[in-house]
């Protein structure tokens, strides 16, 4: 497979014209010009934000102008295109902390040397009420409250704020102003891309192409989201990264090969194969997460945390390094509090539900009552789960 066709295919849900139209420019020879928005609108960036990373570099490794826009005036407005709630808005200062990592992490995908970073605080801070007004003159109230999201909010007496409704138009005056040629967003932009697709073609007689990529699923099967906690993110401990790898259903393997890692399509072919054979797929799924985590970390990195992997989970073994917590308070506490004195649970009901669910063990012993109260002892050990650890030394906290 040639890289223009992969480009075109790969990780893609869709291509507006179409996809012959775009090949032909991209075959061309011309240098287009690329553009890929993230809202920092947290501090991190998931696995999942780099399927359109990866997007971005292929279009960059074959010479394109692409740039990375850092949304930190649209972050203001806040995008629900995905959501079916109004986002909380975001503070100047919020906005600045969360943007400082983003390249960080973000490079451990895209090659900066070969893309520009942006804000779009640059333009749309200068957009006078005048040319505000010619914008948004653009767009119909009609096509915004016709989503589905919108309309069942409206149906159900949502609040929709009206910044939301400007939000669309404002993400396409950065595509009119980047004269853009190919915007690349997840499925749940098309919508907010088509309004650059529009500004350009009414106010430069352009035409522009949008690519749409697939959503990689999340660890409980679910779109991966901050906000619904099944996120890999690119800064997880390698440990972690690998182990939260290593409980996807398996059927998910070849997705997370195809939209996750850099393996060659021929490749994924094979393993697609593989794994139709075999009853357990463990050995695959364990290759997976060696990928992942050598590309976004390193390979010694994806060599230890494997072998943490097999110690641990598939041997049960204790680990040797395992977090120490000083701890001075009561002789005798909750099971619950004590998960959260201890950081193994951010909230006592998380530590409950954790309980319920059998997933404690105090010395190896599992401890399924959320009532149980726990007398302290030195060099105790605190199992949550398959990888997190726990001893406690007798002291001043930490």
């Amino acid at each position: 497979m040639d890289k223009i066709e992969e480009l075109l295919t790969r990780g893609v849900a869709n291509i507006i014209p179409n996809k012959e139209e775009l090949r032909k420019v991209l075959s061309s020879g011309k240098k287009l010009n690329v553009y890929l928005g993230i809202d920092p609108t947290s501090t991190k960036i998931h696995l999942g934000h780099s399927v359109v990373l990866r997007k971005l570099n292929e279009l960059a490794q074959l010479g394109h102008n692409v740039t990375f826009l850092i949304g930190d005036y649209t972050a203001l407005v806040g995008d629900t295109s995905d959501k079916n709630k109004e986002r909380p808005v975001l503070t100047s200062d919020q906005i600045e902390q969360n943007f400082q990592t983003y390249k960080e992490q973000a490079q451990k995908i895209l090659d900066f040397s070969k893309a520009k970073v942006r804000f779009n605080s640059e333009w749309l801070n200068k957009l006078d009420p005048r040319k505000f007004i010619q914008l948004c003159i653009k767009f119909s109230l009609n096509d915004f409250i016709s989503r589905e999201l919108i309309r069942k909010r409206l149906e159900m007496k949502t609040r929709v704020g009206l910044h939301e409704v400007l939000y669309p138009a404002l993400q396409g005056y950065d595509s009119y102003f980047l004269d853009t040629d190919i915007q690349i967003g997840g499925t749940d932009q098309t919508f907010n891309m088509q309004a650059g697709k529009t500004l350009q073609k009414l106010w430069r007689n352009k035409e522009s192409f949008i690519i749409s990529t697939e959503f990689l699923t999340g660890t409980d099967g679910r779109k991966m989201s901050k906000s619904l906690g099944n996120a890999i993110w690119l800064t997880d401990k390698p440990q972690d990264m690998f182990g939260k790898i290593m409980a996807i259903n398996d059927d998910l393997i070849v997705q997370y090969f195809t939209l996750g890692t850099n393996t060659e399509i021929d490749k994924i072919e094979r393993i697609k194969t593989e794994i139709k054979s075999v009853k357990n797929p463990m050995e695959i799924k364990k290759e997976l997460a060696t990928v992942i985590v050598t590309e976004l970390r390193s390979e010694k990195d994806a060599i230890d945390a494997k072998e943490h992997f097999e110690k641990v989970v598939q041997e049960k073994e204790t680990p040797e390094d395992i977090p120490i917590h000083k701890y001075s308070g009561t002789k005798t506490i909750n099971l619950a509090d004590l998960l959260v004195n201890t950081n193994l649970a951010k909230s006592k009901s998380q530590a409950k539900q954790l309980i319920e669910q059998g997933g404690v063990y105090i010395d190896q012993k599992t401890i399924n009552n959320t009532n149980s109260q726990i007398s302290i002892k030195n060099d105790m050990i605190i199992k949550v789960g398959k990888r997190k650890f726990v001893k406690i030394k007798l002291g001043a906290k930490r």
